[in-house]
């Protein structure tokens, strides 16, 4: 169903605030959805891992007939991880969204060196995020 004219142009406000108060996350949002794909899921993990799922589910059906536990635990697993490995996205698609490289202070995305070490936590999630969104709204006033 189309928008009407009143829910596009509310729309546009709500697109030209958010290019206003966070460029970046913009951009951002704009590359990740340029990108396509269900979430950021490939279509081959996700059918390799559904079918790994099928023949888990094959061989929980099989060692309860046969009456072999391992058998049944042994497809509970591939079951379970073929579905997770189907959910996952692949790193390719991480890539290019930017979650796995380093933002700059120009935006640019760059990869972690091999000698770079994780900082330790300061504070509770929320501290973290608190300081986060400060950070932010700094940099951009």
């Amino acid at each position: 169903m189309p928008l009407s004219d009143h829910e596009q142009r509310v729309l546009e406000q709500m697109e030209q605030a958010l290019y206003a108060e966070d460029p970046r996350l913009a951009s951002q949002l704009k590359r990740s959805a340029s990108a396509g794909g269900a979430a950021g899921l490939d279509r081959r993990r996700l059918v390799l891992g559904v079918l790994v799922a099928l023949g888990g589910l094959g061989l929980v059906v099989v060692g309860v007939m046969s009456s072999m536990i391992w058998i049944g635990v042994i497809g509970f697993l591939a079951m379970v991880l073929g579905g997770a490995w189907a959910a996952s996205p692949s790193r390719s698609t991480s890539a290019r969204t930017g979650q796995l490289g380093v933002v700059g202070k120009n935006g640019a995305v760059r990869k972690p060196t091999a000698g770079a070490r994780r900082t330790p936590r300061q504070g509770t999630f929320m501290q973290r995020m608190e300081q986060q969104w400060d950070r932010r709204r700094e940099q951009g006033s």
